[in-house]
């Protein structure tokens, strides 16, 4: 039989992190699942200067800290990847308030089930890939997805970065100040033999593909859900990146672990 838990949290970032903060706050039993390592993005960033209350810390500091606080309140994380959400055909009472029954959720893992009155989706995204082609060019020279967090390795030697939006015009700005050379390419373009890295800037792609069919997503693959966190499905709810927002930082993905939490826990009470 499958384990039963109040709030089933699908990743360990910034978000999935401060949700289970949230949940256990109110009452609430919670699993936290993450298919790599808790932190997400940021733990490899070497220095942080845009939270509030630290003056720079690093990424790994900062989740770590995060992680131990999310433990110690009572919610649980597991390192297992998320295959599956489904409605279940129990229920968690005969009808509420708004006399409507509210279905549980089967939440399947690579190595387990669980059942669950709501889901928080705190799956994220990840750096859009170079091409084929690139990735050959590329060789065995480093490649980066954050300026800020490589450029001041790479001070004084030349480097390449690839992309043509917004993102790749502020990868340029900045390692125009620290590298002796910044060549500006787009995708599938040859990169310069004399770059020490690439710096690639070609976009993100949120982590939802396991979700489709569950809930509704925009033409981008990103959850649609307003500033209450509430996805198109009763019962499941999204924070962080991997929905559908104006600005994604680590301060606003905090705030929709806390909203989502407490949107789940309202939902379920």
């Amino acid at each position: 039989m499958a384990e039963r838990y109040d709030i089933v949290i699908i990743g360990a970032g910034i978000a999935g992190m401060t949700a289970g903060i949230y949940a256990t706050r109110a009452g609430k039993t919670a699993l936290i699942l993450e298919s790599r390592m808790h932190g997400g993005q940021i733990i490899n960033t070497v220095n942080i200067e845009n939270w509030p209350g630290d003056f720079k810390v690093s990424g790994a500091e900062l989740t770590q800290k995060i992680y131990q606080q999310t433990e110690e309140l009572g919610a649980e994380v597991r390192y297992e990847e998320v295959t599956a959400v489904k409605q279940s055909e129990e229920y968690a009472s005969e009808k509420d308030a708004d006399d409507e029954a509210k279905p549980l959720f089967v939440v399947e893992t690579d190595e387990s089930s669980y059942m669950c009155g709501a889901v928080i989706i705190a799956t994220g995204t990840e750096p859009r890939k170079l091409s084929p082609k690139q990735m050959a060019d590329a060789g065995k020279r480093a490649i980066s997805y954050c300026a800020t967090c490589d450029g001041a390795l790479y001070k004084g030697k030349p480097v390449v970065v690839v992309g043509s939006g917004n993102t790749a015009k502020h990868e340029i700005k900045y390692l125009e100040n620290i590298c002796s050379k910044v060549y500006h390419i787009h995708h599938d373009d040859p990169i310069p033999k004399d770059a020490a890295a690439v710096f690639v800037a070609i976009g993100r792609v949120p982590n939802t593909a396991v979700f489709e069919g569950l809930v509704d997503l925009d033409a981008d693959g990103y959850i649609v859900a307003g500033e209450d966190c509430r996805t198109s499905a009763p019962g499941v709810f999204v924070a962080g990146d991997c929905r559908t927002k104006s600005v994604r930082q680590l301060v606003t993905a905090a705030g929709d672990g806390c909203v989502a939490a407490q949107q789940a826990a309202g939902y379920i009470a």
